[in-house]
């Protein structure tokens, strides 16, 4: 029996969206460059199942209907390239090539060409939802050739997860490296509502001085509100969690971030298109300031903290603003997120569908939430938005939070409770809502130092100038301006 689709890494993703597509109905050929596992998932888990065991990719190849669909679930960087030389050599001109990691989209680019020019088609998806996802649905974001999109559709499709109309969270995103662009701008999202998260957290433990039982109330409560969302609840379920002496696990656990790169990519990615992508950038940074523990043991040493505890406010009220806060910088990580996929899109000539990014992200995916079906309806009526502050629901909604989210940033500094994602977003959205920003000072300095150059209010965008300072400068210009 030949099957509809290759499979090759057998880790723990791999083997979850094998068993996944085999429950749809689909038989897949599966193989793993330690061979060893092939054989204990089939004799294993698969047995009796529609799953084919092979043992080289010569095998694989020649079990495969035409076009033949293979999907790698390797690790990023160099084995997805070498996986590519070697199935090169055992497909045929037609067949399609996927990968389903979380590659960096630049590769992905580089890799589409590359697969295209020798007559094959390529897929870069992005895969969201972790293990549980894998099996029962998870959300998919496929970029690469278009022509490839039409063989692996009903695929992904079926074993994608799907939002409560029966919509599948699964669409074509876009060309060469859009899926895995998206994909990545999707981590950079989950690194910022984690940190959103972690600083409430704080401020209700050493603001409010809350047990991790009475926390765990609050974040049930959360998330029957606008903050319904997979992050919250499994903070919920995180924080009800007792050891084995029944205290609190969360406590136990030392306070140092790991991080796999995807969201120091986003941040890097939102640099080169010139976008503030302020909170997310904050939360990466926020990471690498929980590794540096033994420095930050000593410096509280050095700087004790003495009045952390927010003792003048009325306890139910400012848990009530909390959550404000948490909500009005949640939309400001999505506006960010939503910008600089625009500015992508245009400079890499990718036509996004932004509701239906949405709508992928609505179920399956680790930011999945409620939330999502409103930033879906805000593109769905304006697909030219140009940030999701101006859509008349987002706007109208954080003006209605903006008190409590100044109010809990300010009670955070006077205590001195870090709040570097929370405070982030409530700077960007005041500067992205302030006509005049001192640039000009900004101007003048860059066109006294370097002659720069400025432009004017009174005449038209486009025109330069450059003022003779010193009077011994010269009225030479430099050539480049860049606004």
């Amino acid at each position: 029996m030949a099957a509809d689709i290759g499979l090759i890494g057998l880790a723990v993703m791999g083997e979850n969206l094998v068993m996944n597509m085999e429950s749809k109905g689909f038989t897949v050929a599966v193989y793993n460059r330690t061979t060893s596992k092939v054989t204990s998932f089939v004799e294993g888990r698969a047995k009796g199942k529609n799953i084919i065991g092979t043992y080289s990719l010569e095998e694989l190849a020649a079990n495969l209907k035409k076009p033949r669909r293979v999907m790698m679930m390797v690790k990023a960087g160099k084995p997805v390239d070498d996986f590519i030389e070697a199935l090169l050599k055992v497909l045929e001109p037609g067949d399609i090539i996927i990968d389903g990691g979380n590659s960096h989209f630049p590769d992905t680019i580089r890799r589409t060409q590359y697969v295209e020019s020798k007559g094959l088609l390529y897929i870069g998806t992005g895969v969201s939802g972790g293990e549980e996802g894998a099996l029962n649905g998870p959300s998919l974001m496929p970029g690469g050739s278009p022509a490839a999109w039409p063989y692996v559709k009903e695929i992904f499709q079926s074993i994608c997860a799907h939002v409560e109309d029966g919509s599948p969270c699964c669409e074509w995103v876009g060309e060469n490296g859009a899926g895995h662009f998206v994909k990545m701008v999707h981590n950079g999202i989950e690194y910022g509502d984690m940190q959103l998260i972690c600083e409430a957290y704080q401020l209700m433990r050493d603001g409010l001085g809350m047990t991790a039982d009475e926390m765990h109330e609050v974040f049930a409560e959360w998330n029957k509100t606008e903050l319904d969302s997979y992050l919250i609840e499994i903070t919920r379920d995180i924080l009800a969690y007792k050891d084995t002496d029944g205290e609190p696990i969360v406590g136990k656990i030392l306070d140092t971030a790991g991080q796999k790169g995807t969201g120091k990519w986003t941040g890097i990615a939102a640099l080169d298109e010139g976008v503030p992508l302020t909170l997310i950038g904050e939360a990466v940074f926020a990471r690498c300031l929980s590794a540096m523990k033994d420095e930050r043991v000593e410096a509280s040493k050095v700087f004790p903290k003495e009045n952390v505890k927010i003792s003048d406010v009325d306890k139910k009220a400012f848990i009530e603003d909390i959550r404000k806060a948490l909500y009005a910088s949640k939309i400001i990580s999505y506006a960010q997120g939503y910008t600089l996929m625009r500015a992508a899109a245009k400079n890499y000539g990718w036509n996004l569908n932004y509701g239906g990014i949405a709508l992928m992200w609505r179920g399956g995916c680790i930011i999945r939430s409620v939330f999502l079906g409103k930033i879906k309806e805000a593109y769905d009526k304006n697909p030219q938005l140009e940030n999701l502050l101006l859509d008349p629901y987002f706007g109208n909604t954080i003006k209605g939070l903006v008190p409590a989210w100044r109010n809990v940033v300010s009670e955070a500094v006077r205590h001195g409770i870090p709040m570097p994602a929370f405070a982030s977003a409530l700077t960007y959205f005041d500067g992205y809502t302030t006509e005049k920003l001192p640039a000009n000072l900004l101007q003048a300095q860059r066109d006294y130092f370097g002659a720069h150059t400025y432009e004017r209010l009174d005449s038209p965008r486009g025109e330069f100038f450059h003022t003779n300072w010193t009077g011994h400068g010269g009225d030479t210009s430099a050539s480049t301006y860049t606004a």
